[in-house]
């Protein structure tokens, strides 16, 4: 709430008319207190629309955080919520960044080093909602060969994991005990119980990519007038995970990778 009006600003900064905010091409997109602000040219985001900024939020309290903010190409891309924004030969792409990628992966890997003696069972509850997790809120972007390579990556690990148990057993040996054969998949990470109860390793490459509807403009989710607008969008059947009734957590929190953010002046 604390940045509304903040679209205000930044258009005014350009010029009063709605043909001055169509040349510039300036337009803002924010979550929370992140925010990216596009336009035409460099000129007009140092000259015009930083100076805007500044002032908006110095009246609030507040000031841009200089270690997050930049000014920058789009061809060069930017990293925002944990994605990466950037033109290559004129099309733009948004991408997982891949600080978020190594994020993922360095909290894997602390969850296998901490679950050595653990039941392959246990370690895959542990491993699953990471996974899922990630791989949700990244499957809006074009993320299906990140998706394959995480998978790859997290394999490797589970295949260190399950060798360094049983030192003096061969590959086949522990192939046999910890992956299994489903369908085209021959390696599929796999508990069974003895009463036949099958725990399976969440692949984030069973995601499917699904595009994102933009939220409209004057959308506010903390209007109660637009609680079933809101609510529409969270019930929609492309929000429910793979394999499963429940929904798929809609209000996730982005990974970190942020371009502009306002803190507290002062600090």
């Amino acid at each position: 709430m604390t940045l509304d009006g903040l679209e205000a600003a930044v258009d005014a900064s350009v010029g009063p008319t709605e043909r001055a905010h169509r040349k510039f091409k300036v337009n803002v997109n924010r979550y929370a207190d992140d925010f990216v602000v596009t336009g035409v040219s460099k000129d007009i985001l140092e000259q015009n629309v930083l100076p805007a900024v500044k002032q908006f939020l110095a009246v609030r309290g507040l000031e841009l955080s200089e270690e997050k903010t930049r000014v920058t190409q789009i061809a060069d891309g930017f990293d925002f919520l944990g994605q990466n924004v950037r033109k290559y030969a004129g099309k733009l792409l948004i991408k997982p960044a891949n600080k978020s990628v190594k994020a993922l992966l360095e909290k894997v890997r602390k969850i296998v080093r901490l679950q050595m003696s653990a039941t392959q069972r246990n370690l895959i509850v542990q491993l699953n909602p990471v996974i899922r997790g990630w791989a949700m809120y990244h499957r809006r972007v074009v993320s299906k060969s990140h998706f394959t390579s995480v998978d790859a990556h997290i394999w490797r690990l589970l295949w260190k994991w399950a060798t360094r148990r049983h030192p003096t057993k061969g590959a086949g040996w522990v192939k046999n005990k910890y992956f299994r054969v489903e369908g085209n998949r021959t390696w599929a990470f796999t508990a069974r119980s003895q009463a036949h109860e099958v725990t399976r390793l969440f692949r984030a490459a069973a995601v499917p990519i699904v595009r994102h509807v933009k939220i409209r403009g004057q959308a506010n989710p903390f209007d109660p007038a637009w609680s079933s607008y809101f609510a529409r969008r969270r019930t929609t059947t492309d929000d429910r995970l793979p394999g499963t009734n429940a929904g798929a957590g809609e209000w996730l929190e982005p990974d970190a990778g942020r371009l502009a953010r306002p803190v507290l002046r002062g600090r």
